[in-house]
């Protein structure tokens, strides 16, 4: 009987992770099945053990049961702990492990496959939400020259820059308000706020990005206005889709021992 895989969200009906995992499958030669889960909020622990009991080996979980997630894992792995949210559990017997793949496959889709190496380059990261938790630390192994966390509210980037105090590069960490930007310039920009999904965007200052520039949002599937604004002021402009596949391979990987080829799925999500 092939092992049993999902993705747990509320929604999930739109989720890309089914179509991803059965192509990873394929291309490995893994005995698998992976369905989408919905779950009513208040149920969501109990859809997790429920599909664990019958016989479930892991679960991607997407919006809104990151945290919560987290929370019901009886291990955690290190980039977990960091984010202080799980996108990932494995089931082994009555254990539990959350880990969080989201950092991991930013930074993958960053410097495999838009060749943007991250050393010594000076970083943008918007937002100081679930996302960027997840973004920071995988970004500041990188050894970035800065790392700043830019929100409305700087207190919160604050509390992020706090909780990656004592990482080895966390001497070029720093946080701003968008008004501070100005007059600063960045290689690489990484919108993690879902201002996209509302049509808006932060207010950032002209002048912002360096020359070749990235500009990278973590949404997908569509031009957002910071996409916009960063091609108006000349970056190279990439969505988060790539982001989505890497770290599906990275649950893949987990699960399975086996690293998928990304490069194929991101084409055919492409078309």
């Amino acid at each position: 009987m092939p092992d049993r895989y999902a993705v747990i969200g509320n929604p999930v009906a739109h989720s890309k992770s089914p179509l991803i995992h059965a192509e990873f499958a394929r291309e490995t030669g893994q005995d698998m099945t992976y369905e989408a889960i919905f779950a009513a909020l208040p149920d969501f622990e109990a859809e997790v053990l429920r599909f664990r009991e019958a016989g479930g080996r892991g679960l991607n979980v997407t919006l809104p049961f990151k945290h919560r997630a987290y929370a019901l894992a009886g291990k955690r792995t290190p980039r977990a702990e960091q984010a202080l949210a799980a996108n990932t559990l494995v089931f082994d017997g009555d254990s539990v492990t959350g880990d969080n793949t989201d950092g991991v496959g930013l930074v993958r889709d960053l410097t495999a496959n838009l060749r943007c190496a991250l050393r010594g380059r000076r970083i943008l990261l918007m937002g100081a939400g679930g996302a960027s938790y997840g973004a920071c630390g995988p970004l500041l192994e990188q050894g970035p020259a800065r790392l700043v966390i830019a929100n409305r509210t700087v207190a919160k980037a604050v509390a992020l820059c706090e909780r990656y105090a004592s990482h080895e590069n966390a001497a070029a960490l720093s946080a701003s308000s968008y008004d501070a930007l100005k007059g600063s310039q960045f290689d690489v920009v990484v919108n993690a706020t879902s201002a996209g999904l509302a049509g808006a965007m932060p207010a950032l200052p002209p002048r912002l990005f360096a020359g070749g520039a990235l500009a990278y949002d973590m949404l997908y599937g569509t031009a957002t206005p910071f996409m916009s604004f960063a091609a108006a002021e000349g970056a190279r402009v990439a969505d988060g889709l790539g982001m989505l596949v890497e770290q599906a391979a990275e649950s893949f990987h987990l699960w399975r021992g086996v690293r998928p080829d990304t490069a194929p799925v991101i084409a055919i999500l492409r078309r």
